[in-house]
């Protein structure tokens, strides 16, 4: 009786590692800069019941580890994720740490992560390459808003890897066509302005990035590139550094650089701090200001 309530009650999976990580302390890491390199090696016919990816994730296959496993060597932390959490994850984790690679599970798996309403990624919109190298994105030199916004959106949450070519906007379209680069933030392509809304909300929508941190963040970025800052208090803000930004980097990537650390702070600001206030000095209680 003991061994089948035992069993019934999950105690082996969660004894089966110390190497995990919670579904709850890896959402509070997802988007930072710092996140865990995130591999998914759940077999295909799960894949193919829900094929929403973590955010950042990539797929592997978890029968070529030891082919693929030294991709992940210069990463400070890596999170395997397998179905639920069990021995495909239990498995590669092991043999990453076996290379000398920090590698947790991810506890409970994706069912677990989906179960929480953890934020995931559609990878049917990733252009050619971003499961191998890296995708590669083409858009007009000297970017303001929508340029940053978008290469940290990509990075942060769909493509860690992705390669951004700032070239002369009559040439956009040329160099993708050359080099094999997706153009983005010009007239006529996909990823565009798409009546009031911008490049950054189209990526959100295609890329089914739902949450409410992002929602706030894209009102923000619209407001600031499309001219309505009466929309959002914040924009003012973020237009007044990105011009700031674009007068203080000669290099575009340079600059980009730079704009990543903008919008992590504009991410955590609409994540945790919102409601946060600030005055100075402090106002003291009746009685002490009279003394």
């Amino acid at each position: 009786m003991f061994a089948s309530n035992f069993l019934a009650s999950g105690w082996t999976q969660a004894m089966s590692s110390n190497e995990q990580i919670s579904v709850a302390q890896l959402s509070r890491l997802v988007g930072l800069p710092d996140a865990p390199a995130i591999v998914d090696v759940r077999i295909d016919e799960d894949v193919a019941a829900d094929p929403l990816l973590l955010p950042g994730s990539v797929r592997r296959d978890y029968r070529t580890v030891a082919d693929w496993g030294a991709e992940f060597a210069a990463q400070r932390r890596v999170v395997v994720v397998c179905h639920r959490g069990l021995k495909l994850s239990e498995g590669v984790a092991a043999w990453l740490r076996h290379r000398g690679i920090p590698a947790e599970t991810l506890e409970g798996g994706h069912q677990a992560w989906r179960q929480a309403g953890g934020m995931v990624f559609s990878p049917e919109r990733l252009p050619p390459g971003a499961s191998a190298s890296g995708s590669v994105w083409v858009t007009r030199a000297r970017p303001k808003i929508d340029r940053i916004a978008c290469p940290w959106l990509i990075r942060r949450l769909i493509d860690r890897q992705a390669v951004f070519l700032f070239v002369a906007a009559s040439e956009v379209e040329a160099v993708a066509d050359r080099f094999g680069a997706t153009p983005f933030d010009i007239e006529g392509v996909f990823w565009s302005h798409r009546g009031p809304l911008c490049t950054f909300d189209a990526m959100i929508e295609e890329f089914r990035l739902a949450s409410p941190t992002l929602d706030r963040l894209a009102r923000i970025v619209r407001a600031a590139d499309t001219a309505t800052l009466e929309a959002e208090p914040q924009a003012a803000g973020l237009l007044a550094a990105s011009l700031g930004l674009s007068r203080m980097y000669k290099h575009d990537l340079d600059q980009l650089e730079a704009g990543m650390l903008l919008y992590d702070a504009f991410y955590r600001w609409c994540r945790d701090a919102a409601e946060e206030t600030h005055n100075w000095p402090v106002p003291k209680p009746a009685g002490e200001a009279r003394r």
